[in-house]
């Protein structure tokens, strides 16, 4: 006789989890939320008063290979932060607010503890973001991944007015592109990174040039923008957003900035962070592969009139943020 704990699948530690989980979830709620964590289904009010025509905005996305980096570091309680923030960009950029998000966590042996950690960072994520963990699915997998892995990927939805939204439309020739800076990585180009700087490094291996560990450096969070673009849309008249992710500024400026327009992006214009150059020095990547796999210091770009781009800048750095100018519609 074999058991489903024998086969290596533990339903005593998928329920030990669910009530780790539940307190954690039910702290990201608002009053749309109409359904307990634990039902089949997340439900949400679907009424939003103040919006003339609501359009629903979604997007999917998962954390990489960074999960391995915090594996190695037995640090898990920023990942969920990572995909949250992730996400909540990648809707914002076309102008949503972010509603409720839902995640999916699969490992080969499923430790509460650790997975716990893990919620414990979507629903900081979630709350600072204002919005709800309405539920999500843990899958323990044996066999496809092996004991100590895990990944993570997950689903937000978000609302803007229909008149509200920013797709690129309006980008005119003389636009200039303002960046902001990122935190590190973000959540992308982590199997060059791995590739590159642990065949010679540790995750606890001290750099000179980044003032910190490897794994510190490679784990920090990737940063939410919300705050950010609402000022910037609500002061300034903002013709497009880009979320630097994989395929760099060039190759998200092009989801914005599409045919016939053309841009040219200003690389000297500001001063790359250590861990991208030190990626680069190590494994001898080249300026056009680092670019187009690292955010290489920008996490977002904002597409302005040419004559509001200072008054952006200096808004932005009033708020503490490193802000540059990045690029130029020209054609």
């Amino acid at each position: 006789m074999i058991t489903y704990k024998q086969s290596g699948v533990n339903i005593d530690e998928a329920e030990k989890l669910v009530s780790k989980i539940k307190p954690l979830a039910k702290g990201t709620f608002n009053k749309n939320v109409l359904s307990e964590i634990g039902f089949f289904g997340g439900f949400y009010n679907a009424r939003f008063p103040g919006y003339r025509n609501p359009v629903l905005v979604s997007s999917v996305d998962g954390v990489g290979t960074k999960v391995k980096i915090a594996i190695e570091m037995g640090k898990h309680d920023t990942i969920g932060q990572d995909l949250v923030n992730h996400c909540v960009n990648d809707i914002g950029v076309g102008g949503a607010t972010p509603l409720f998000f839902l995640d999916y966590y699969a490992c080969g042996k499923l430790d509460a503890e650790v997975a716990g950690e893990v919620v414990k960072g979507l629903a900081k994520a979630c709350k600072e973001n204002g919005l709800a963990l309405v539920g999500g699915e843990t899958a323990e997998m044996p066999g496809v991944y092996a004991e100590k892995d895990y990944d993570l990927a997950g689903t937000i939805v978000g609302v803007v007015d229909k008149a509200k939204v920013i797709d690129g439309k309006k980008v005119r020739k003389g636009d200039v592109l303002v960046g902001v800076a990122s935190t590190g990585l973000h959540t992308n180009g982590y199997s060059l990174a791995r590739k590159t700087l642990l065949s010679q490094y540790r995750v606890d291996s001290y750099v000179e040039e980044l003032g910190e560990t490897v794994g510190e450096a490679l784990l920090k969070t990737h940063r939410s923008y919300l705050d950010v673009m609402r000022a910037a849309v609500k002061k300034f008249h903002v013709h497009g957003m880009v979320h630097v992710t994989g395929g760099g500024i060039e190759g998200n400026t092009r989801r914005v900035i599409r045919e016939p327009r053309k841009f040219k992006v200003f690389w000297d214009n500001w001063e790359v962070p250590p861990i991208f150059r030190l990626i680069q020095s190590m494994g001898g990547v080249p300026d056009e592969d680092a670019r187009r796999a690292l955010n290489m210091g920008v996490g977002l770009t904002i597409v302005v009139p040419a004559k509001e781009s200072d008054a952006l800048i200096s808004s932005l750095k009033r708020n503490g943020e490193a802000a540059f100018v990045v690029g130029e519609v020209v054609g």
